[in-house]
């Protein structure tokens, strides 16, 4: 589907960003554009890939620029939108920032891409965007609306876009995994907002295969929702303190504190909103919500919409074990200490 294709991934520098463009790479594409704002993580990055240096172009830029997005897409054929702010309590206090880059700078990689002729363009959202209870929910439920209405105002164009809804990745930058492992080396305690709390949780290499794999599939309009585990906050301190504590031998006891819910924050997330349930396809490892203004999209005859209490083979509220996950965290190599 790659080979000898020019892609754009904006925001990729971030962690899915990077681990995109390293699987990409593997397809042999023409090109790979790197977008985003952080020189210094532009400059590391194109360390990290000297070897595919020649395929790999780094530029600098925002989305809430759509002059220099039309410059970025100029002969790209497929793009991966996955800037955005992301962190809850930023978005709580800034709040129009966020709905310039989420939103406002999604409605111009639409534009954009309508502009240059891209075949596809793929919208990275979140399990935040279902009944969002916060800033960042609500901008990214806003820019999936935007990028599932898309194909309703393209008018001739060819380009389709569709979403794709993450849990959270486990590991990437920001993420509670790196930031219990820095707390537990250097103070000997983590702190955790409620042990009660509950979320649905990914690994970057499945979030990357749920990219590629809704890229293949998409007609244009649908949100595709990889079927995750729940994972308890709980479970997730316990496991890092008793990895972390072996690996470097620390024999101190570490504590637990909590510190109670941020603002904008739920205690249990969401997959998808009661009327998604009723309209959603099933698929191997997803569900597929079809087009906002067709109710029938593009899939092949062994597809049919199922209600949710037929969701066959998954449950919504099905937990991973601590042992399960104690293999995610050694298999995706999020242990490590980093200063």
């Amino acid at each position: 589907m790659y080979k000898n294709k020019k892609i754009l991934i904006t925001g990729g520098t971030g962690t899915i960003g990077y681990q995109l463009t390293k699987r990409l790479l593997q397809e042999e594409p023409s090109v790979i554009r790197i977008f985003s704002r952080d020189e210094y993580k532009q400059y590391n990055m194109g360390i990290d890939f000297q070897s595919d240096a020649s395929r790999l172009r780094f530029l600098i830029g925002d989305v809430r620029d759509q002059q220099r997005l039309v410059r970025a897409m100029e002969d790209i054929d497929y793009v991966f939108h996955l800037a955005g702010m992301k962190h809850v309590p930023f978005c709580e206090y800034n709040p129009f920032e966020a709905v310039q880059t989420n939103v406002i700078g999604t409605q111009n990689v639409i534009q954009a891409a309508i502009h240059s002729d891209v075949k596809k363009v793929l919208f990275t959202s979140t399990d935040k965007a279902v009944a969002p209870s916060n800033t960042y929910g609500a901008t990214k439920l806003t820019a999936e609306k935007l990028i599932s209405a898309a194909g309703y105002q393209k008018g001739s164009k060819v380009t389709s876009f569709s979403s794709v809804r993450f849990g959270n990745v486990m590991g990437s930058r920001g993420s509670v995994i790196p930031l219990f492992i820095k707390q537990i080396m250097e103070q000997r305690k983590i702190t955790v907002t409620d042990m009660n709390m509950t979320r649905y949780m990914m690994t970057p290499n499945q979030a990357i295969s749920l990219l590629l794999e809704a890229n293949a599939i998409s007609g244009g309009g649908e949100v595709f929702v990889l079927k995750m585990p729940l994972v308890k906050l709980s479970d997730l301190a316990e496991v890092i303190i008793e990895e972390v504590s072996a690996s470097y031998g620390i024999k101190d006891e570490v504590r637990i504190e909590e510190t109670g819910l941020r603002r904008g924050e739920k205690m249990d997330e969401e997959l998808m909103s009661s009327d998604e349930y009723s309209k959603v396809i099933d698929h191997p490892h997803m569900f597929i919500i079809p087009p906002l203004f067709n109710q029938m999209s593009q899939r092949t005859e062994d597809e049919s919409y199922i209600k949710s209490s037929e969701m066959i083979g998954y449950t919504m509220n099905e937990f991973i074990s601590k042992e399960k996950l104690r293999t995610w965290l050694k298999q995706e190599s999020m242990l490590t200490y980093a200063r």
